[in-house]
Formats: C-alpha cells, sequence, structure tokens
C-alpha cells in the first residue's frame, strides 16, 4: 500500500530552531543497521526543530539525509527544512493502535539572523 505524503508549506514568518545535533537513525536495532536514503545510499539522520508560527510552537523529529545536513548545525540554531513532507502512518504492535506523522526533509539549511528578519 502508498503511503501518503504531504508536502509542508511553512510560513514566511515561521521560526524554527535545531533543538538536537543529528543523530544517525537505526533501521534495526538487533542488528545495528544503519537506516539509508533509498534513491543515494546516503546515511539518515533524525533532528528535533521547534518550529513557531503564528503564536503556536510544535516539535517536529525530522529526517534528513546526512548530504542535506549543513556543516555546523548544533542545538539553538535557526534552520530552514527544504522539501519538507508529512507522512501520516498508523500500526497496530500488541493489539494497541499507534499512530502518528513521520516528517522528512531533503535537506536542513542555516538560517542567518539577517535573512530571518
Amino acid at each position: 500500500m502508498a503511503m501518503t505524503r504531504i508536502r509542508v508549506g511553512l510560513l514566511p514568518s515561521a521560526v524554527c530552531i535545531a533543538g538536537t545535533e543529528p543523530v544517525l537513525k537505526i533501521k534495526d536495532q538487533q542488528t545495528g543497521e544503519v537506516a539509508t536514503d533509498r534513491e543515494t545510499g546516503a546515511s539518515l539522520h533524525t533532528v528535533i526543530v521547534m518550529l513557531m508560527e503564528d503564536g503556536r510552537a510544535e516539535v517536529l523529529k525530522i529526517t534528513v539525509p546526512e548530504t542535506g545536513l549543513a556543516a555546523g548545525l548544533k542545538p539553538g540554531a535557526m534552520v530552514r527544512p527544504v522539501e519538507l513532507f508529512a507522512t501520516p502512518w498508523a500500526r497496530i504492535f500488541n493489539g494497541q493502535l499507534s499512530d502518528g506523522v513521520a516528517y522528512r526533509a531533503a535537506r536542513l539549511e542555516l538560517v542567518t539572523v539577517e535573512a530571518a528578519q
């Protein structure tokens, strides 16, 4: 079954701040196999990003290929997700329904203070 991918459009006034350093995404916890991008083979990382827009704030866990991580990306840095997509998911595990939204970006660009104004 094909998963629905939804392009996420951010308002020009949106502010995104990295909350963590990139963390390598593990595909299989038992074997330690690293998750990779299907098209490029690049290893995948996750970054927690705080999104503030129109008086509200959300925490997003965004998956980004290693090739899309800006040099110098660290907690507290202002970033701009490029080609951000949301994929709703649901699964039943041990008889319990779990659901959520997975976020994926082609890259995270650093935003300078001047560019944000």
